[in-house]
């Protein structure tokens, strides 16, 4: 099962039942800027560079302006078909972009939820979660290496896949893809917490991104 391809799918059909001007969990996006995003990610590595090299970001700015004034429904379907042939992610899209597509579709669905609720994540496929779990170690010994604390993620049924930081131990639970969320630092999410409260209140506010 090709889930990176089948969250491609399902994130372009959200984006378009939310349209153009829905907020996002990206911070001052729209649906729109992050269609965008996704075109020069996969698309333009010369104008995504920008996002890392200063030197390049009023290029990157550029490219994005003119991206953005293309039809809609036209980026709907560049982001649909997935990396060009050209694009380097092209060969290897099922592992480098699983995180990718799941992550920002998260970001509209969420977009405008508020964080107090009511609200509740959808419900994932066994098979997602289970192809999430790569992602996830992946990315949290990165974002959570700097935690106020020894931070260990774990499933509801007591499995620890992940332990990052150092100092007073902190206890992250809930599925997989919530946890995916929190490592990217994205928010409302859905999980429980043992620990200080007090360092549990700093590492809920962290920020975290790659």
């Amino acid at each position: 099962m090709n889930y990176a391809r089948t969250e491609r799918q399902a994130l372009v059909d959200t984006m378009r039942e939310t349209g153009p001007d829905a907020p996002t969990l990206c911070t001052g996006w729209t649906v729109r800027d992050l269609a965008v995003h996704l075109i020069l990610r996969e698309g333009r590595p010369d104008a995504a560079a920008g996002i890392f090299v200063p030197a390049l970001a009023e290029h990157t700015a550029r490219v994005s302006r003119s991206t953005g004034k293309r039809d809609f429904d036209d980026l709907l379907r560049t982001i649909e078909t997935g990396p060009p042939l050209y694009s380097p992610m092209k060969p290897i899209d099922r592992w480098v972009n699983l995180a990718e597509m799941f992550v920002h579709h998260e970001d509209v669905l969420r977009g405008g939820a508020d964080p107090a609720g009511p609200w509740r994540p959808r419900p994932l496929p066994a098979g997602l979660e289970k192809a999430l779990v790569r992602p996830l170690t992946m990315v949290g010994r990165r974002t959570l290496a700097g935690s106020p604390g020894r931070v260990t993620l774990r499933t509801p049924d007591g499995a620890e896949l992940l332990t990052a930081g150092r100092g007073e131990p902190l206890t992250v639970t809930g599925p997989v893809g919530e946890l995916l969320l929190f490592a990217f630092g994205r928010a409302p999410v859905e999980l429980t917490y043992a620990g200080d409260e007090q360092l549990l209140d700093a590492l809920r506010h962290a920020e975290r991104g790659i």
